[in-house]
């Protein structure tokens, strides 16, 4: 079976192009300057906070992104 071509264009202009996602987006982005300062994290060291509502923890990059998309399991209504 071969998987359908991600139209990249598309995503961003149907759902991250979005005043609101820009503004998570921004919040995100400081929190992660914010930990930069504090020394929590660094460039490199293989970690990501991962962001769940307002709260956040510093994990390994690999457990963050394996981490299974609900809005990519079947049966969902997003796509």
């Amino acid at each position: 079976m071969r998987l359908k071509k991600r139209n990249y264009k598309k995503e961003y202009n149907k759902f991250q192009s979005s005043d609101e996602q820009k503004k998570e987006r921004a919040k995100r982005n400081k929190n992660r300057r914010r930990l930069l300062k504090l020394g929590k994290v660094s460039k490199g060291d293989n970690k990501d906070v991962h962001h769940k509502g307002d709260k956040t923890k510093i994990e390994p990059a690999s457990v963050n992104r394996g981490r299974k998309e609900k809005s990519r399991l079947k049966g969902s209504s997003r796509k």
